[in-house]
């Protein structure tokens, strides 16, 4: 049994050693460490609607709540935020797949997405986490004019 725990023991010390550090803190491997800034709320996603809408400073009306999705309305005074959430990531991804026909940017992050002016996803971003996205619309052109 002792020998066992021994080879046990032993086989954690490359692994113990490894994830050590070297003298003044730098990395033992030599290579910087990136430190990248969070967002405030990078534990919350993917989130409820209505955290998201307390992040972005207003109160969420429930607009949807269907097995698919919920989706959510808030205003602030410099803009309306529509929240929609997905119980799991297949559904977000139809839901951006029906969105690019028509366009659009939205702030993407697990299991959720924000559309608002494009100048506040932003500002949003900082306290959300997740990617602005700019979605191609697939819509009919305008016709060509007669000039």
């Amino acid at each position: 049994m002792r020998g066992v725990a021994l080879a046990g023991s032993l086989a954690l010390i490359p692994l113990v050693s490894a994830c050590g550090g070297g003298e003044d803190g730098a990395p033992a491997n030599g290579k910087p460490v990136k430190v990248s800034n969070a967002p405030a709320a990078g534990v919350v996603a993917p989130a409820k609607i209505e955290v998201i809408a307390g992040l972005a400073g207003c109160k969420a009306e429930i607009r949807v709540e269907a097995d698919e999705l919920r989706e959510g309305l808030c205003h602030t005074e410099k803009a309306d935020y529509v929240i929609t959430t997905f119980p799991h990531e297949k559904f977000k991804q139809s839901w951006l797949d029906a969105a690019s026909m028509y366009g659009g940017t939205y702030l993407v992050g697990t299991r959720w997405v924000v559309s608002a002016k494009p100048e506040m996803l932003g500002q949003l971003r900082a306290r959300l986490g997740g990617t602005v996205q700019q979605l191609r619309g697939s819509g009919p052109t305008p016709a060509p004019s007669g000039s």
